[in-house]
């Protein structure tokens, strides 16, 4: 027999104490000596230096630097502004444009102790990104707006004394991100072309032109952005309106990626960071009022996990991890399109080549449900027996050949369940209690539970089915409907969607097969979002935030994980009932979508114990 030296080339390795998975975080910081947004930039995380803002009655001039640890006020700027760029380091900075009580065009440098006016910008704008590209002696700065609505496409250059117009961006925008270590080489993203639209466009700077990239996953403003054009960091920001994210997206040269948000939500924040995407600094900002949070991005020390690592931990353990120590690693790819397009329909089948799908509406056009039902074979989607009633927005469970739907909407509020034996749907025994939109945990048709959902009022009701009859069981700690729900009647998740505000949510309840207790919040708050998996293997996606989202958590069974993204944001989506996370279908969504995702993964391994 092969020893694992022969077969990896390595022996297995002992070690005190496991490694880390080498994923960045987000952490608290110094708190900053007065609250604002809207400041200029310059920088590195340990060294940082925000100028500049808005107090929240007046512009300030006030500029503070960071040592890693806490905030000190150094001499003010000149001319008290916000909305202004930033360029640079700590001990020699240029602040750059920004709104005094109209645009200017007023430039700054920083010697290390004190501001002085410099040769001024040729276009005066506000609203550009607070930390841009290059030196304090060969910068660039971009974007703005010059009339306060619209965006400014204008690129200026900077040599240390002068300020030259060079290529324009392809979209002109103002509260955009950007950031680049020289001036030749820079990356432009998000933003807002004119109020009120938003932006996810991205482009990169050569030193002579712009070229249009792959977009941010979310389409923002008044975000901030740290790095290179090859290695950056995009993190907070807003869409629409007054709707703060904590949203962090790394970008790799090629496309970007959803990673851990920040723990508090805010727009126009300052940002200070390195020459990539591993450090970074996020300082002030605006909630519902401007705040003094600071958190500081980072990753772990090493020694970090690789895919298929094994070793000994504190010499008595065998250990293995697989992908990230259990986070799948992969993405959501494009699967056969529904013959008939709809949300809100129920879903059945434990892996996504032979998944059910049956009911559901659309609106818009029509406002209609339907009775439809279709079984899918990994690729492509075949019409079967349709229901009896009209339904949608039911609680679903089951496989693809014998699965179960009960509650629901066709307009009225019902509680009428049929269930499928392969071929057609027989009506069974109602519900207790009518309602929707409901959260549901099992894998077959023959053990169920609904719990909460939309009657009047919102309701905390659990009930269970057993394969003949509904039995009311322990209720929900907190009413809410439209959310997900995975796991089996012993043990099983409900969470997200909107409570009786209603207000939107983050909570998960579990359960454990004769009561509900809180537990670990997913991430992103969102509504009818959907999810699959059981209470060590799971992933929750899609939902509204309330705009359509594309974002996938993981669970690990004791923490969420931002993976990577549906291709399209989507809400009400019909899945599958995978007993983990490593098989799921996300098909259909508003406005009569047609459109079917695949999710699949190995069976990713964590911790293994052999005695």
């Amino acid at each position: 027999m092969a020893t694992y030296k022969e077969l990896k080339g390595v022996t297995v390795q002992t070690r005190d104490s496991d490694p880390t998975v080498n994923a960045g975080s987000w952490a608290s910081g110094g708190v900053v000596n007065t609250a604002r947004s809207l400041p200029g930039g310059a920088g590195t995380q340990t060294a940082g230096f925000i100028f500049g803002g808005y107090n929240g009655s007046s512009p300030s001039a006030v500029a503070e630097q960071y040592n890693g640890s806490s905030w000190t006020e150094v001499a003010d700027l000149n001319t008290a502004r916000y909305g202004l760029a930033g360029l640079g380091t700590q001990p020699a900075a240029v602040a750059a444009g920004g709104h005094t009580g109209s645009i200017v065009n007023n430039c700054e440098t920083w010697n290390g102790s004190a501001w002085s006016e410099v040769n001024d910008l040729n276009t005066a704008r506000e609203a550009l990104n607070s930390k841009n590209a290059g030196t304090s002696t060969a910068g660039l700065v971009f974007g703005g707006t010059t009339d306060g609505t619209n965006g400014s496409a204008v690129v200026e250059s900077w040599d240390g004394t002068n300020w030259t117009e060079v290529g324009d961006l392809n979209t002109a925008r103002k509260g955009l991100g950007g950031c680049g270590v020289t001036y030749t080489a820079a990356i432009a993203f998000g933003g807002k072309p004119a109020d009120p639209s938003f932006t996810a466009v991205t482009e990169t700077w050569n030193g002579s032109a712009w070229t249009e990239v792959a977009d941010l996953n979310s389409a923002r403003g008044s975000l901030s952005g740290t790095g290179s054009s090859t290695s950056a960091l995009a993190f907070l920001g807003s869409n629409p309106g007054s709707d703060n994210k904590a949203f962090t997206e790394q970008w790799n040269g090629t496309a970007w990626t959803e990673v851990n948000d920040l723990s508090t939500a805010r727009r126009a924040a300052g940002a200070s960071g390195g020459s990539d995407n591993t450090s970074s600094l996020a300082a002030t900002g605006y909630t519902t009022t401007v705040v003094t949070n600071t958190e500081e991005w980072s990753f772990p020390s090493g020694p970090h996990l690789n895919e298929g690592d094994i070793f000994l931990s504190g010499g008595t353990t065998l250990k293995g991890f697989g992908k990230a120590a259990g986070i799948p690693a992969t993405t959501w790819s494009s699967g056969g399109s529904l013959n008939t397009g709809r949300r809100g329909g129920g879903g059945a089948g434990v892996s996504n080549t032979a998944a059910l799908v049956w009911g559901g509406e659309n609106i818009p056009p029509s406002g209609n449900s339907f009775t439809n039902t279709e079984s899918y074979n990994g690729t492509s989607w075949t019409e079967l027996n349709d229901l009896n009633t009209k339904n949608a927005d039911q609680s679903f469970s089951g496989t693809q050949t014998a699965a179960i739907g009960g509650g629901g909407n066709n307009p009225d509020v019902v509680a009428i369940a049929e269930s499928w034996d392969g071929t057609s749907w027989t009506e069974v025994s109602d519900l207790n209690a009518a309602r929707y939109n409901g959260g549901s945990i099992g894998f077959t048709a023959s053990a169920h539970n609904f719990a909460g959902g939309l009657a009047a009022p919102v309701n905390t009701n659990n009930e269970f089915w057993d394969g003949t009859s509904w039995t009311e069981q322990g209720n929900l700690n907190t009413g809410r409907f439209n959310m997900f729900g995975f796991g089996n009647p012993a043990s099983g998740f409900v969470g997200g969607g909107l409570t009786p505000a209603p207000a939107l949510s983050n909570a998960v309840e579990s359960w454990n097969g004769s009561s509900w207790t809180e537990t670990t919040e997913i991430n992103t708050a969102r509504v009818a979002c959907r999810g699959t998996g059981n209470t060590t293997s799971g992933i929750v996606f899609g939902g509204g935030t309330p705009g359509a989202t594309g974002k996938t958590e993981f669970w690990n069974g004791s923490s969420w994980t931002e993976i990577n993204d549906m291709s399209s944001g989507r809400a009400t989506i019909m899945p599958n009932r995978s007993t983990g996370a490593v098989s799921a279908i996300a098909a259909g969504g508003p406005s009569g979508s047609t459109l079917t995702e695949e999710w699949t993964t190995d069976n990713a391994l964590s911790t293994v114990t052999l005695s």
